[in-house]
């Protein structure tokens, strides 16, 4: 594979410390990285390019443009995601958004409106990539098998929650038309239905305890339990992600289908603001607020550093 210049952009969560000897091992160099500020103090992004051997410490997102062929943006606000992607995106530079892609309808859009234009873009989450989603889409299962599915983890129910959208996502295959909320037993649980009739659930939320992600699959001959290894999850996105990102395969998934995750959980929010009515992902208007990237980001780093309160 060709050997890319990888820049950093935001080092709010883990997954950047955890990306990096990934890439390395893959044969690609990490050479600058910029942080916004949001959660950090002035002077982190020195303290992490030092503690991690990277040359470059940018003091501007432009500076990093540069210097990188192509970029991870890791912000825990969503809602910078677009506004960080788009010098990357007019220079043409590969770009990888972690998750939650975007929150909101536009910026969605956005992100797909460049990948039709012929960006070099994708991210999300990793559990639409693991092994075991893998492993199940190998065995060639037809949809007329199908009989129900639950997919569910702990935390919240976008930020997180994303996740068991995009792993149900991958278990089903494209296609998500509608979420309806159904209720809460302690989580949040909402139910997907598919244009070709299938549906599922995803039970979501604050629990007392850490839970797995996992998936319950039942067809018309089998009942499937599903836990994740946590421990292969980055491998196996970094895997799908970076041949293509150096222009040597093809795009793991469209941006359309990408966004699928998002905007099911959007559907969800406003599902449960409407007492449970059934909403079309495809009736969503752009203008609709969906989930506040900005919020998170102040409770994140009030969790993060609650001596600052």
């Amino acid at each position: 594979m060709k050997s890319l210049k990888i820049g950093l952009v935001d080092l709010d969560t883990s997954h950047p410390g955890s990306f990096v000897p990934i890439v390395r091992e893959m044969g690609h160099h990490v050479t600058g990285v910029f942080d916004s500020g949001t959660i950090y103090p002035p002077g982190y992004t020195a303290t992490f390019a030092r503690e991690h051997g990277i040359d470059h410490a940018c003091e501007t997102i432009e500076e990093l443009v540069e210097r990188v062929d192509a970029v991870f943006i890791h912000s825990c606000d969503w809602d910078l995601h677009v506004q960080h992607a788009r010098p990357f995106i007019e220079a043409g530079k590969a770009v990888f958004i972690d998750k939650p892609l975007a929150g909101n309808p536009r910026d969605l859009q956005q992100l797909i409106d460049w990948g039709k234009d012929g960006a070099i873009l994708t991210g999300g989450s990793a559990l639409r990539y693991c092994n075991e989603v893998k492993e199940w889409r190998e065995r060639g299962i037809g949809t007329e098998e199908w009989v129900y599915g639950l997919v569910g983890c702990a935390v919240d129910e976008f930020n997180y929650g994303i996740h068991a959208y995009a792993m149900l996502h991958g278990l089903m295959g494209a296609g998500i038309e509608s979420a309806r909320y159904v209720g809460e037993t302690a989580q949040q649980q909402i139910e997907l239905a598919w244009k070709d009739g299938r549906r599922a659930m995803v039970s979501i939320g604050k629990t007392s305890g850490y839970l797995p992600f996992y998936a319950s699959i039942t067809t018309q001959k089998q009942v499937e339990f599903i836990k994740v290894d946590n421990n292969r999850l980055y491998q196996a996105i970094l895997e799908n992600a970076l041949p293509y990102m150096a222009g040597e395969a093809p795009s793991p998934i469209s941006l359309d289908e990408l966004a699928e995750a998002e905007m099911a959980a959007i559907a969800a929010k406003l599902s449960a603001e409407r007492g449970g009515a059934l909403i079309r992902i495809h009736d969503i208007p752009l203008s609709e607020v969906g989930y506040n990237g900005g919020l998170f980001a102040q409770q994140y780093k009030a969790m993060k550093f609650p001596d600052q309160k």
